[in-house]
């Protein structure tokens, strides 16, 4: 597997910021200077200022937008910390594919699938008609042009790192440890791959990759991630940024992740709507942006919120290490 040259670029990326918002307006202008995103891509929208967004207000605003995109556009960067939901749907997965009940049916059962999952080349747009999207959080400005510069820091660096698999002892969110053995047979020529159980005590340094599940990350602090890392944790509701009743997805950027992912609504802990860990970083490690390979690695992505810098990319294009 490899980059292709329908890969993401920064000429494909629409980045997307809330006109009523001096904090979004500010960091999209940042972001589009520091990635040279043509001016073109760079669009101003009304987004409400709550932290779900009314289904029946959605399609009305996506359709709007979709018509103002430059043809170029594949992917889009929605600059904003709320809505970060459209009723049960995450709001990257929404303007990704349009607003559907049945991206994120009630209790454990199987949604909307993904035709991104573990596909080559990126021309999504063209292939499939959906605009895979990230979210940068903005409300905290200093952390948002942290999060870029990690980004930019990280692109073709190729940095060794090691990727973290953790088991806790919370059973139902550790099912993503039953993948943990395909993981470090995949990675095994590529990156160096730790599995604890528990997570260690000490420091636990160079990160590109960190995995768990927790609703609160208690080693957190004591993690040194690498520019271009990326880390989640599987649980219910880490894209939920308020993170009322749980570590949000946003924790890991202000550590020092470049991209991360959680759901929020009630995914159960259903594999598919997570990200496997082994289509990650074999997308990534093979020189794929942070987005690119994060959309590729979730099966059911309705409920889950991508966030962080969706172009960074560590590892150069044919890599032949």
């Amino acid at each position: 597997m490899s980059a292709r040259a329908e890969g993401l670029y920064a000429n494909r990326l629409g980045v997307i910021f809330d006109l009523d918002d001096a904090h979004s307006r500010r960091i999209a202008a940042y972001y589009a200077e520091q990635r040279d995103i043509p001016p073109s891509n760079v669009i101003g929208i009304h987004v409400p200022h709550a932290d779900v967004w009314a289904p029946e207000d959605f399609p009305r605003v996506r359709s709007q937008l979709l018509d103002a995109l430059p043809t170029q556009i594949e992917s889009l960067l929605l600059v904003w910390s709320r809505p970060y939901a459209v009723g049960c749907m995450s709001v990257t997965t929404a303007f990704a594919a349009g607003y559907h009940a049945g991206f994120c049916v009630p209790g454990c059962a199987r949604t909307i699938g993904n035709p991104l999952f573990d596909s080559s080349g990126w021309l999504p747009a063209d292939t499939v008609d959906w605009y895979p999207s990230m979210l940068l959080p903005s409300d905290d400005e200093g952390l948002a042009r942290r999060v870029i510069q990690r980004g930019v820091q990280s692109d073709s660096s190729a940095p060794p790192g090691i990727v973290y698999l953790m088991r806790t002892s919370d059973w139902a969110r550790s099912v993503r440890a039953t993948t943990y053995d395909r993981v470090m047979l995949s990675l095994q020529h590529l990156l160096a791959v730790v599995r604890e159980s528990p997570p260690p005590t000490g420091e636990i340094p160079g990160a590109i990759g960190y995995f768990t599940g927790a609703k609160r990350v208690d080693e957190l602090a004591r993690i040194e991630f690498r520019p271009g890392a990326l880390a989640d944790h599987l649980t219910s509701s880490g894209g939920k940024l308020d993170g009322f009743r749980q570590m949000p997805a946003v924790a890991w950027l202000a550590q020092g992740a470049t991209a991360s992912y959680g759901t929020v609504s009630e995914p159960c802990n259903y594999l598919g709507k997570f990200p496997d860990i082994a289509i990650l970083f074999e997308h990534y490690r093979h020189g794929e942006t942070a987005l690119e390979a994060y959309w590729k690695s979730v099966a059911m992505p309705g409920q889950g919120l991508f966030i962080g810098e969706p172009l960074a990319r560590p590892y150069p294009p044919d890599d032949p290490r």
